[in-house]
């Protein structure tokens, strides 16, 4: 068979450019930066176990990869590694002590504009003010990296874990990140993969900004201010996530449109999800148990499907900010665990609609002692009381058939996961 000629040609500089790579090794003692400087593209750096004072820039495609966890440090001074080049392979290093200016942004690794297709793996980034920049490099891979900031520093005066802006198909997979000002923060980047991460004793888990077309999957969200929270974002997917134990909210959605929020475990946090301005949603099949208030829903949240989801053992389970009644459940309904209705068919689904700001409960939260006589006759005679006349009714949100039973059995095993000393 004949080759097309430019197809041999290409054929052809691969294996010359394969040729000509090498291998350079660095030992303690070498000067790490001259051994990049004087690498040439295709080239694989492997550096040995030690201590490597430097600040490199990478300005070609190559291999930095560390044999036995060297330690590269940055001096407190600028960027510890900055790479302005395509296809480069960082792992295996343990990367430190970038500098403090915020407006500089100073990173342990500061991906330029241009780094595209950059591969940042099994790397520890520590005591970095931001541990990881992104800035519009296209198809990054960030993995199995363990990122820890400045924690004496005040919140404000860190820097985020991993920053993303103005990027496209960035995968960020299997990290754990910890003591930043955000976890992940995530501005004008779109189609992008969050999966697998832990996220926690930072400000937020995760901070998204003016980004479309992203998968948030099976993330663990702790100890934070606030879990997740999408802002000004649409055509999102949060599934499968586990946001638990923020002394704030679980997931904020801010002014969000066209998404999938579902299967998600929600525990242990002050507001469960905090609700605002959100319209034509999918919220399914979530667990919402053992929060302060479940949900807290306000600025005209409408026109969204509320379906399947198990709201369990929250103080409050729905704080309804809104003008008139918002209809939940229309189709499978959802479990609530202070229902009080019947079932005489036995179909699974209640007989008298729910309602979550009754009389009682707008009660309870000018008086929360009355929450001790919850079982009384008398606070029941009161909800009666409120349902059969509507001048004493409030908008609220309303599931027609409430489901008797909760999809999720383990949900026991969510309680009590709240923020230390709450």
């Amino acid at each position: 068979m004949t080759m097309l000629p430019h197809l041999a040609a290409a054929l052809a500089l691969a294996i010359a450019g394969a040729c000509q790579a090498a291998t350079i090794s660095v030992r303690p003692g070498d000067d790490l930066a001259e051994a990049v400087t004087k690498a040439q593209a295709g080239d694989v750096i492997e550096v040995a176990r030690g201590q490597y004072r430097a600040n490199l820039l990478i300005d070609k495609p190559l291999t930095l990869r560390g044999l036995d966890r060297p330690t590269i440090s940055g001096g407190n001074q600028g960027d510890t590694i900055r790479v302005t080049a395509p296809d480069v392979l960082i792992e295996g290093l343990i990367v430190r002590d970038s500098g403090d200016s915020l407006k500089d942004q100073n990173a342990g690794i500061y991906l330029y504009p241009g780094a595209h297709r950059a591969i940042v793996r099994r790397c520890d980034l520590t005591y970095n003010l931001f541990g990881l920049w992104i800035e519009k490099a296209n198809d990054v891979l960030i993995e199995h990296n363990t990122i820890t900031g400045k924690r004496e520093y005040a919140s404000p005066q860190r820097g985020n874990g991993v920053q993303l802006y103005n990027t496209k198909g960035a995968k960020i997979l299997n990290n754990d990140i910890s003591f930043v000002r955000d976890a992940l923060y995530v501005d004008v980047s779109h189609n992008a993969l969050f999966k697998g991460n832990k996220l926690h004793h930072s400000r937020y888990g995760t901070h998204y900004m003016n980004s479309y077309y992203n998968l948030w999957e099976d993330n663990d969200t702790f100890y934070n201010r606030g879990g997740l929270a999408l802002m000004e974002v649409r055509h999102q997917e949060v599934r499968n996530n586990r946001a638990w134990g923020n002394s704030d909210h679980g997931i904020m959605l801010r002014t969000l449109q066209d998404s999938d929020i579902s299967g998600n475990v929600v525990a242990g946090n002050n507001r469960g999800f905090f609700i605002y301005d959100v319209e034509y949603i999918k919220l399914n099949d979530n667990l919402v148990v053992d929060n302060v208030v479940g949900v807290h829903l306000s600025a005209g949240s409408t026109r969204n499907e509320v379906e399947g989801n198990d709201f369990i053992a929250n103080r409050e389970q729905v704080r309804y900010v809104g003008a008139r009644d918002e209809v939940w459940g229309k189709q499978r309904g959802n479990y609530w665990s202070n229902y009080l209705g019947w079932d005489r068919n036995n179909d699974g689904k209640g007989d008298v609609q729910y309602e979550a700001n009754d009389m009682v409960d707008r009660l309870t939260w000018r008086h929360p002692s009355i929450k001790l006589l919850l079982a009384s006759p008398a606070v029941q005679a009161l909800r009666l009381v409120g349902q059969q006349f509507p001048v004493l009714r409030v908008p609220s949100v309303v599931d027609p058939h409430p489901r008797m039973r909760p999809h999720h059995q383990d949900w026991s095993q969510w309680r009590g996961k709240h923020f230390p000393g709450q």
